[in-house]
């Protein structure tokens, strides 16, 4: 668990790791679809988020599927994702 850590110019991979009140400026996240990060009172700015592995493989097959006519299906992914969660 990071708590408190200022990321500034740094690449930080995310995969299973727990950040409390850190701050990401000018920093290189890495996902690479294993465990999901939690973040709890984070800030971010200006950050660059890479995708790599598994996480960039869903993302390519998401482009498949809008470039092969499935757009309606990315679509109804993309809402699912943008709903606000309680």
């Amino acid at each position: 668990m990071q708590t408190g850590v200022n990321f500034n110019h740094q690449t930080v991979q995310l995969d299973g790791e727990t950040f409390s009140d850190c701050e990401f400026a000018a920093s290189r996240l890495v996902y690479s679809g294993g465990e999901l990060p939690i973040f709890d009172n984070c800030r971010f700015d200006g950050c660059e988020w890479k995708y790599e592995e598994a996480s960039a493989r869903t993302l390519s097959y998401l482009k498949l599927m809008w470039a092969v006519g499935a757009k309606t299906a990315v679509q109804t992914t993309i809402k699912e994702i943008t709903v606000a969660t309680r």
